[in-house]
């Protein structure tokens, strides 16, 4: 049996379609039997639990549901009382609930530990299969996962730069593999890190600067496959791979046209939270999405003194944008209908000689024939 387990604070009762459509990719991917446990607060819905028993059933797999505010109260207050700021900040206190594991499954020996932002794209029998020895978790090092982002944050510099952890060896822990034996016996250990962040405020991510401090100097270091950054991955390929992406850093939007979102989506369908308020939601968001970048481009426009414009778009939106960007009359609208357009635009621009503004506001032009 694997054993997979999530923190869950859902404040709005929105946040648990993401928990979910993590859970759904994860069943759908393997072949095995899995317990899903959520590591969960008071603020998990009725409505939503049944969500997830539903889930858990349509693919033959299990979930068991751990009130951490009821099983583990002592170490939440006391949690509470450390990291007040946690409740102010972009975590919650769910992002701890991982340090809880070892306490609320007393008979489970390993675990592997997902975030919400995650979509599993290969068996995760992969990753359980990877042996802990002694050691006290798996993870995969920042420096291969997003060495641009390591090396310019400040925040986990803190730990490198005071000498505490080695630049290599800064790893990621919204995917762990770890060893509840090792751990249920470094509990000791465990409040000295808790005692460090919070003498130490510089260290901004929290669980994870705790791990770090903690561990960074003796963990199973995984494959980047298993923890991949899809903002990054985003600039090195266009198709999918058998990985665990991660969509860390608002890297998931409403853009159909890129493999990331759509495989996120593939997933968020076959769930129970995909409904006709969650359509309503992504419509209303798609068409904020095309007012805001509208004005956008209206109100740059509108400040270019002393050139002409030219506006670049599709057939029937002529007399709209040139109503919409208030047109004048020696401002041209050129229509692209296929790929001949491309090099009428580039006579164009040629042609024009700095003296016009090209405006172009068609999805997934090839802007690198321009160059």
């Amino acid at each position: 049996m694997i054993h997979v387990c999530f923190g869950l604070y859902d404040k709005t009762g929105r946040y648990s379609k993401f928990t979910g459509t993590t859970i759904c990719s994860l069943f759908a991917n393997t072949t095995s039997s899995v317990t899903v446990h959520i590591l969960h607060d008071n603020t998990l819905t009725t409505d939503n639990r049944d969500k997830f028993i539903y889930l858990a059933g349509k693919y033959g797999q299990r979930v068991e549901f751990h009130n951490v505010e009821i099983q583990c109260a002592g170490k939440i207050f006391e949690l509470r009382n450390f990291f007040p700021q946690a409740e102010q900040s972009r975590y919650s206190l769910a992002t701890f609930y991982r340090f809880l594991i070892p306490q609320l499954l007393p008979s489970v020996d390993k675990v592997i530990y997902l975030d919400s932002d995650i979509i599993v794209n290969l068996d995760i029998v992969e990753l359980w299969r990877i042996e802990l020895g002694d050691k006290p978790l798996a993870a995969a090092a920042e420096e291969i996962i997003d060495p641009v982002r390591l090396k310019n944050s400040l925040q986990m510099k803190y730990l490198i730069n005071q000498n505490l952890v080695a630049y290599g060896d800064y790893f990621n822990a919204g995917v762990l593999l770890m060893n509840l034996k090792f751990l249920r016996g470094d509990e000791g250990n465990i409040n000295h890190g808790f005692q460090f962040l919070n003498e130490h405020p510089q260290m901004v991510w929290l669980d994870q600067d705790v791990l770090n401090y903690l561990y960074a100097k003796d963990y199973v270091k995984l494959s980047e496959r298993f923890d991949v950054f899809v903002d990054v991955e985003r600039t090195k390929s266009r198709v999918t791979r058998p990985a665990i992406y991660h969509y860390a850093v608002q890297a998931l939007n409403l853009d159909m046209n890129d493999p990331f979102n759509r495989l996120w989506m593939n997933h968020f369908i076959k769930t129970p939270w995909f409904d006709v308020d969650a359509i309503g939601r992504i419509f209303a968001g798609i068409q904020q999405l095309n007012i805001s970048l509208r004005a956008a481009m209206k109100d740059i426009s509108a400040n270019v003194i002393g050139k002409t414009r030219v506006f670049v778009d599709i057939p029937p939106n002529r007399d709209s944008v040139r109503q919409f960007f208030r047109a004048r009359d020696d401002e041209e609208v050129i229509i692209f209908e296929n790929q001949s357009s491309v090099q009428n635009l580039i006579d164009a621009m040629n042609i024009s000689r700095g003296k016009k503004i090209f405006f172009i506001m068609l999805p997934n032009f090839p802007f690198d024939v321009l160059i």
